[in-house]
């Protein structure tokens, strides 16, 4: 299961209600008012954390609460505040009020936190109403309800390099080549279910993220095959690896799979294609492949520099795709949209 988008209802904590009481001790016939305030109500509060890869921890849940706080005793005794919930969400999430679309917050970076729902104040006892000509107020308030909220919570995953293909073009073969991660990977036709998100580590420290995204087929952007779900995840990477099968396998042609890849792009955000990308022309082992380089180098209109030959299975001529994405990654920066 990999969940990228869920709608909830979030409900900080009610304040606990003010009393109303007084003092009844023995030896103190003028006691007066005690009642105590309530305590305010939790909040809500999101954080982004990077251990955390989807929404699943949102799977089902359609309310979320608050602790509530507690009430106010005698002796002005304070109610007890109420416990602030705290939620962790991945880098990437996009919080949105879910009835007018505006983005309430976007989380970007590790441990940064934002609250979605403050708690309600607590009541007043009747002891805060005690003036020199009100000796003996019998008023006291409830707590206020804490804020509420439906919002959309959309996970758009952060990585400089996000790699896109057809099902079976050899992306996640490239993953575990390149960088530190571990995907399944088979020789029979299949396709990643869920986005993975790993990063190279150079010489000098410096690192860029890489992002497997599921297979993208003809008409993806009408929601067929796994459509729309994955799309949204290379809206903010910086440069694209477009994955391209040089087999043929099936009959397919290798320079359709690439236009029929920025189609579908197109369709879904045309202001994506204006990314730095590249080609990485993959399984150039096999004995089709000759055929379809000579092919699609005559009918592509890009400059060849865009264009690496690989076999991402066997480890050819990898380092220089590796060199070009990490020069076009960190010449963008991390630039979100």
């Amino acid at each position: 299961m990999f969940t990228d988008y869920v709608k909830i209802k979030l409900v900080g904590g009610r304040g606990g209600n003010g009393i109303t009481a007084y003092r009844r001790e023995k030896y103190i016939p003028k006691g007066g008012p005690c009642g105590g305030n309530g305590g305010r109500g939790g909040s809500i509060v999101f954080e982004a954390s990077q251990e955390m890869g989807s929404l699943d921890a949102f799977f089902n849940k359609k309310w979320i609460f608050a602790e509530k706080g507690g009430h106010g005793g005698k002796g002005k005794k304070q109610g007890a505040k109420g416990k602030d919930l705290l939620l962790k969400v991945p880098l990437g999430t996009l919080v949105r009020d879910s009835q007018t679309q505006t983005l309430i917050h976007d989380f970007t970076a590790d441990k940064e936190r934002f609250v979605l729902c403050q708690g309600g104040k607590g009541g007043l006892g009747n002891a805060f109403f005690k003036t020199p000509t009100h000796q003996t107020p019998t008023k006291s308030t409830l707590g206020k309800p804490g804020e509420s909220k439906e919002v959309e919570i959309e996970l758009k995953l952060l990585a400089d390099v996000g790699l896109i293909g057809f099902p079976s073009a050899g992306k996640s073969t490239l993953l575990t080549k390149i960088a530190p991660i571990k995907v399944k990977t088979a020789a029979y036709p299949f396709t990643t279910l869920k986005p993975h998100i790993s990063f190279i580590e150079f010489d000098d420290f410096s690192r860029i993220y890489l992002a497997d995204i599921p297979g993208i087929i003809a008409n993806a952007h009408k929601n067929r095959g796994l459509g729309l779900s994955f799309l949204r995840h290379i809206e903010r990477c910086s440069t694209l690896i477009y994955m391209i099968d040089c087999s043929g396998i099936d009959g397919r042609d290798p320079y359709d799979d690439f236009m029929t890849l920025r189609h579908e792009i197109k369709m879904y955000k045309p202001q994506i294609l204006e990314k730095s990308f590249l080609v990485a022309l993959n399984k150039i082992d096999t004995q089709e492949a000759k055929k379809h380089l000579w092919t699609f180098k005559k009918r592509y209109p890009f400059s060849f520099s865009t264009l690496f030959e690989v076999s991402a299975l066997h480890e050819k001529g990898l380092s220089p795709l590796v060199e070009a994405m990490r020069t076009l990654a960190q010449a963008a920066g991390k630039k979100y949209l």
